[in-house]
């Protein structure tokens, strides 16, 4: 499988990436959600109702949300009206801000959160009918051998939908983008999180990704089916979708 430049949140010789993306949410699972709303103005609440809204052709009665974080993403598929999600996550910090989440909205005999590795997963193949990630798999340590585990707990026919960022291309939308992501971003998550090094890594580990056509040609290279991809806001984000 290709190499690519990792880029970890704190650059520790004795860690891997998957260590320290855990570590990094651990710490910061206290003030995520607040920063992640804050930070992004809301918007972030739109583009998961539209990443959502990709998954509807498939009825998925079986749903997992991949880097589930405190559950978000997991809680806008209720909108399906499935009989099951399973929110995974690497970080159990993150897990126990979702867990009391879904418990307080009611919701916790449909959304169960499991603590676990998106690249070697516990479910047998073809499980799921549908499949969710909100701008984890930029996280992954191997990102190939992560795509191919959500290829294989999908059903045949299945829908995978990946939310993502993504780099503006276009004035002003690039410039501005640029100048929030690397100077508001960073100097606002550590003076709220108290984690220097975290929202440092947001801005490095997005410019490292494989966007777009680089992305749906991986996509494409470990097995997905009709690849296509949906840009929102101006390219700030971008749905990416396949098929078993």
């Amino acid at each position: 499988m290709e190499e690519r430049k990792e880029v970890k949140p704190y650059g520790k010789q004795n860690a891997s990436k998957k260590e320290e993306v855990a570590e990094m949410f651990n710490n910061i699972s206290g003030k995520y959600d607040f920063l992640n709303h804050f930070l992004s103005m809301g918007i972030d609440h739109i583009w998961r109702r539209k990443a959502v809204n990709q998954l509807k052709e498939v009825r998925p009665k079986k749903i997992l949300d991949l880097a589930t974080g405190t559950g978000d993403f997991a809680l806008a598929l209720l909108k399906l009206n499935p009989d099951q999600i399973i929110g995974m996550d690497i970080s159990s910090g993150m897990l126990e801000v979702g867990k009391k989440k879904m418990i307080h909205k009611k919701v916790d005999h449909i959304i169960s959160m499991q603590l676990g590795d998106s690249e070697d997963m516990p479910f047998e193949d073809g499980y799921f009918d549908g499949l969710t990630v909100g701008f984890g798999v930029r996280n992954y340590e191997n990102l190939e051998r992560g795509l191919s585990e959500m290829l294989r707990v999908l059903r045949p026919g299945g829908k995978a939908v990946i939310l993502e960022f993504s780099k503006p291309k276009s004035f002003p939308i690039k410039q501005l983008f640029g100048f929030y992501s690397k100077r508001v971003i960073p100097v606002l998550g550590k003076t709220i999180s108290k984690d220097s090094k975290a929202y440092e890594y947001l801005p490095e580990s997005v410019a490292a990704f494989p966007e777009g056509e680089d992305f749906m040609n991986i996509l494409k290279k470990v097995g997905y089916q009709k690849v296509s991809s949906k840009k929102v806001s101006g390219g700030i984000a971008t749905i990416y979708m396949g098929y078993r």
